[in-house]
């Protein structure tokens, strides 16, 4: 195939993707979410089994993209993921990472916009999972270490958005207050993308000139105990956690740049 076919079959089958995706989350919301509504009473059990419902679409999703050939993908250390009530922290350079997290975390919750939770597209899945909105305000800490205290696995992009052009993030202290307050300990995800794609900014036809390879490596705990050594307050220990992590993901970055 011609290299400018090539791109073209790319942005046509990831145009194909998203729609697929799009209607995917509409027969859930019409077909799938109200069946388990009808047939599982228990709230806790019913939102376990729509997550594993949104866990195996969205693994199927990614297997779609893959298919189509608009991106191949590896994972490294997915056996580290397989805990109940782990506080996932990864950086967020593409507009899929969600996705490709949910796609390999049993029970994974994960934090939404607010205004998600009325897109008809999206809102059947967040509400019948039972994710975690931001538009909380000071309830969206306790939100957080329920979910991890109940089980759930929480996905976090401490950068609250995808990474700038460039990769300078400036992470925010939402996390890092989560795990604190919460005394747990931070799974650490490092996605790379290699051409850039789906970026802050790109509109989903932007493809890159070859097929983007997601690379995605699940690190070690970083435990928090050191953070609050000494006794010290809370916030100061997010405020050390958060400049950790950042310092963190800079340097994952800068080592595979």
């Amino acid at each position: 195939m011609l290299p400018d076919a090539g791109r073209a079959w790319r942005v046509f089958a990831t145009g194909l993707s998203f729609a697929l995706f799009g209607v995917g989350g509409m027969l859930l919301r019409i077909a799938v979410f109200p069946s388990l509504s009808l047939f599982v009473r228990a709230p806790a059990v019913r939102r376990r089994a729509a997550r594993a419902v949104v866990r195996l679409s969205f693994r199927a999703f990614v297997g779609i993209m893959r298919t189509l050939g608009v991106l191949r993908y590896q994972v490294h250390g997915l056996d580290k993921l397989d805990r109940d009530g782990q506080l996932i922290l990864a950086n967020h350079p593409t507009l899929i990472d969600t996705v490709f997290l949910i796609a390999f975390v049993r029970n994974a919750d994960c934090i939404v916009k607010g205004t998600l939770s009325n897109n008809p597209f999206m809102r059947g899945p967040i509400r019948a999972a039972g994710y975690i909105c931001n538009d909380r305000g000071p309830e969206l800490v306790e939100d957080c270490i329920a979910s991890l205290r109940a089980g759930g696995n929480l996905i976090i992009f401490p950068e609250g958005t995808r990474t700038p052009p460039g990769g300078a993030a400036t992470l925010k202290r939402g996390a890092a207050n989560v795990a604190v307050r919460g005394r747990r300990a931070v799974t650490p995800v490092v996605i790379r993308c290699d051409p850039p794609t789906l970026g802050k900014g790109d509109k989903w036809w932007h493809v890159p000139p070859r097929q983007a390879q997601f690379h995605i490596e699940v690190k070690d705990d970083i435990a928090v105990d050191v953070f609050l050594a000494n006794d010290v307050p809370e916030v100061v220990a997010a405020r050390r956690l958060t400049d950790y992590l950042q310092q963190f993901f800079m340097k994952e970055g800068q080592q595979h740049a």
